[in-house]
């Protein structure tokens, strides 16, 4: 093996080079965007309190009431009128549907809906910029 045949072994650092300038280009363009990002939600700080005041606010409000209150009623009256309606249904696959139908109440109306109002409550409250001066 001569000299000339390691040529390709000799092109691979000017290969490296370009990858790594290709991989610092990337890096600096992903840190020149992150910090764009980062900047804004400090900016927004000051606009919380006024938000706080506007009717997306109160409507936000509103939404959790109803979401907290209304599911688990809803979902109690749809689980309390299937356990009622059971005995009563003599078909066993109307009975199976029926349960389905007391099951999904109870998961969707009494458990996930005031879960959901907390995690909705969460994300506001320490996500969204000036959303903890507004107490929702």
């Amino acid at each position: 093996m001569t000299q000339s045949e390691d040529s390709p072994s000799r092109s691979l650092p000017t290969a490296d080079l370009g990858t790594q300038t290709s991989t610092i280009r990337r890096s600096l363009l992903v840190g020149l965007i992150l910090s764009l990002f980062a900047v804004e939600p400090v900016s927004a700080q000051s606009a919380g309190e006024a938000f706080c005041e506007t009717d997306m606010a109160t409507t936000i409000r509103n939404m959790f009431s109803l979401i907290q209150f209304g599911g688990p009623l809803i979902g109690g009256v749809i689980a309390l009128g299937a356990v009622v309606v059971a005995p009563v249904v003599r078909r066993a696959d109307a009975k199976r549907e029926i349960k389905e139908v007391r099951n999904q109440a109870v998961i969707w109306g009494v458990i996930v809906a005031p879960l959901g109002v907390v995690i909705l409550q969460f994300l506001l409250t320490s996500v969204v910029a000036g959303g903890s001066s507004c107490n929702f």
